[in-house]
């Protein structure tokens, strides 16, 4: 399961999000999406349950949401805002 880094803070409006990671001293702005991903993340959900989500949403193709999941978990984790940073 995918969880939240201690130290991270976030707040998440119509117009995305802004992550504070309080530990390293870095600050993230989001788009729309990329907020509601960390939203869905943040109540547990599961990568599957986020990709089916967003292309509900949205009206996109779920494997094509599913590559962009993906790669902004990816990103969340090489920048230590989920809880496994430094583990593949």
């Amino acid at each position: 399961m995918l969880r939240i880094a201690d130290g991270i803070r976030s707040t998440h409006n119509e117009d995305g999000g802004i992550v504070l990671d309080v530990n390293h001293g870095q600050l993230f702005k989001l788009n729309f999406v990329g907020a509601k991903i960390l939203a869905l993340l943040e109540r547990g959900r599961t990568e599957t349950q986020i990709t089916d989500d967003i292309a509900k949403t949205f009206a996109m193709n779920a494997e094509a949401v599913r590559t962009d999941v993906d790669e902004f978990i990816a990103l969340l984790r090489k920048h230590c805002i989920l809880d496994m940073c430094g583990r593949s």
